[in-house]
């Protein structure tokens, strides 16, 4: 019996003017507003079910994306459920390989956010069909079902399907007892939402204050544009949070290569653990050198929230150019896509710790490293999920943090 056929595709260019408190401001963002387009898939199904996808912009921009999307629709509409799910792994090449559209990528901008927007879509709709939330879709999928739905075209040379399909096979070893752990004690995570580039002092303080007290013991905060600054700044955190507890700072792409070498090791004497985007996202070399130049200081590099797409992280790993992987569910091309990374993350032996955040991306991502722990990395070792206190309320089922952990969703996250 078929699923159902899609009947239409709507996209909506959504906002929210979060500049106006400095929310999200780091050194090369100094005014963003969280925003997305959100795309919603309707189908024929007898129960009405719609499938509800999102990728995340800073506001101007968002009808780019949205244009791209309505341009994406072609390949969607009227396709039954069934056939796409049937040859996943074809139905995002012929979204990312669409003869004319493809020339304004490839897989990477405003075309490659559309199509996560429409396959996150596409991925919700077919775990609402199973009665599941999308972690647990994922969770309970066979293995080849699951690399199925991956394009390895162009990470062949990183990671074979055959190998990917041996690291799943392993990761059947004790999966049912980390699902329990993860149902129990959720997935850690660190938090953000204290320290914003235009954030003043005292609120740093009120703000990790209230941190603490709510049991976060992973700080990060935005560095970059002014060293004494930086400098006060993290003197001010560290205090704060004390000697045991985590720190991360996070660069927003503003250095040049040499002066990300020299700007970091002025800060680690607060110990950081990582420096997130201290160059250009695209600089693979780049990373490689400021990794290899901080690693005696014992300051990982961490990258990925702008990485286009699979190719840019099969380099990353390959050069040994960062310590953590950081992917974003919304910037690589859907579920699909970030399943190759978790893949090759874990035959680098290299920690996900994905970017979230923003609006839709804790509640989408989530899912993700859920999945990542129970089924690939069966680890937690200097893992977390990044956490931002903002815009949950704007979804009927909105993250759910308890002590400081990722509790696992059991029902879909639509927008109110």
């Amino acid at each position: 019996m078929s699923r159902g056929r899609i009947t239409g595709l709507t996209v909506s260019d959504v906002r929210f003017p979060t500049s106006l408190a400095r929310h999200g401001s780091d050194a090369m963002h100094p005014d963003p507003d969280y925003s997305a387009a959100y795309v919603v898939i309707e189908t024929d199904a007898p129960d009405g079910l719609k499938g509800c996808g999102l990728t995340f912009t800073l506001g101007k921009g968002t009808e780019v994306v949205v244009c791209a999307v309505n341009a994406l629709s072609i390949h969607v509409v009227d396709k039954d459920l069934d056939e796409i799910i049937s040859n996943f792994r074809g139905f995002y090449r012929q979204l990312t390989s669409d003869g004319q559209l493809r020339w304004i990528g490839p897989e990477k901008g405003a075309v490659h956010l559309a199509t996560a927007a429409i396959l996150n879509a596409v991925w919700d709709l077919w775990a609402k069909q199973e009665g599941k939330p999308l972690w647990k879709l994922l969770v309970d999928m066979d293995p080849k079902q699951l690399l199925s739905c991956i394009d390895f075209r162009y990470i062949t040379d990183a990671l074979t399907e055959e190998e990917a399909y041996t690291i799943l096979q392993n990761g059947l070893v004790g999966k049912k007892e980390r699902e329990e752990q993860m149902l129990k004690h959720g997935y850690p995570a660190y938090t953000t939402s204290c320290a914003w580039l235009g954030y003043t002092d005292q609120q740093l303080k009120q703000l990790c204050t209230e941190a603490l007290k709510d049991g976060w013991t992973r700080f990060k905060v935005k560095v970059g544009a002014n060293l004494q600054d930086d400098i006060r700044r993290c003197k001010l955190v560290r205090e704060m949070i004390g000697p045991e507890n985590i720190l991360m700072l996070d660069a927003n792409q503003r250095w040049e290569v040499e002066e990300a070498i020299e700007w970091v090791a002025k800060l680690a004497e607060f110990k950081p653990l990582w420096i997130e985007e201290p160059t250009s996202p695209d600089d693979i070399l780049g990373h490689a050198t400021i990794s290899k130049a901080l690693a005696p200081l014992g300051i990982g590099v961490a990258t990925g929230e702008q990485c286009h797409n699979r190719v840019i992280f099969k380099q990353l790993l390959q050069a040994q150019a960062l310590s953590f992987v950081q992917v974003d569910s919304c910037r690589l091309g859907s579920v699909n896509e970030n399943l190759s990374v978790f893949l090759m993350a874990k035959k680098f032996q290299i920690p996900v710790c994905p970017h979230a955040g923003g609006v839709g991306l804790c509640e989408l991502v989530q899912h993700l490293i859920i999945f990542d722990y129970i089924s690939i990395s069966g680890s937690l070792k200097n893992r977390m999920c990044e956490y931002m206190d903002h815009l949950h309320e704007h979804f009927k089922n909105p993250v759910v943090i308890v002590n400081a952990s990722y509790i696992p969703p059991q029902l879909d996250i639509p927008l109110k």
